[in-house]
């Protein structure tokens, strides 16, 4: 749901700050209010979280709830469900008073958005044009709904999509050894 008041810049949304613990993301410069997650949601991202530990992928490296900065028409601002950090992005955001990851900085290493009930256009369509044009290396559309998983990996300034589903296990050109299906990722176990 869109928030009725002006326009805001980054800085204004980063000062935002309406009493409410709500969460918000900023597209082109309005204020998105984000719906509580699904169960399956947070079980899906708790499960990835688990799953991406166990293949090595160091803690601080990993987050949930960081702020991404994107560009937009206006100011925009995505909060993915699950972010892997490149070793030197992490070193660069480690003791900063907000996990936000501004246009300045390197781009996250793969970005996990889980599709919510109506907000299919949102992560198939707008973030991924925004992820591109951040340059972010790799993006998982992770959909319980549709029953798949799909990736867009950074290619020479596009991004290549691959569609996975059922027992298949899901291909990542940042992930190595990767031993995971879509059926394991949609069950969140």
């Amino acid at each position: 749901m869109t928030v009725a008041i002006e326009k805001m810049t980054l800085e204004e949304f980063l000062a935002y700050d309406d009493g409410t613990d709500k969460l918000y993301e900023l597209e082109n410069g309005e204020l998105i209010d984000m719906p509580s997650e699904s169960d399956i949601n947070q079980r899906i991202v708790s499960f990835l979280f688990a799953f991406l530990l166990g293949l090595g992928v160091p803690s601080y490296r990993i987050r949930i709830g960081v702020e991404i900065v994107v560009s937009g028409a206006r100011a925009s601002l995505r909060i993915p469900d699950l972010v892997i950090l490149s070793e030197e992005l992490a070193i660069e955001m480690d003791g900063a008073s907000r996990s936000i990851v501004l246009m300045d900085m390197p781009p996250p290493l793969l970005v996990v958005e889980v599709v919510s009930p109506n907000q299919e256009k949102r992560d198939y369509r707008y973030k991924r044009t925004e992820y591109a044009a951040r340059g972010i290396a790799e993006y998982w559309i992770v959909d319980p709904i549709a029953q798949k998983v799909t990736v867009l990996e950074w290619v020479e300034g596009l991004y290549e999509e691959k569609v996975f589903a059922g027992d298949t296990k899901i291909e990542s050109s940042v992930l190595e050894n990767l031993d995971l299906t879509v059926d394991r990722v949609l069950q969140g176990r």
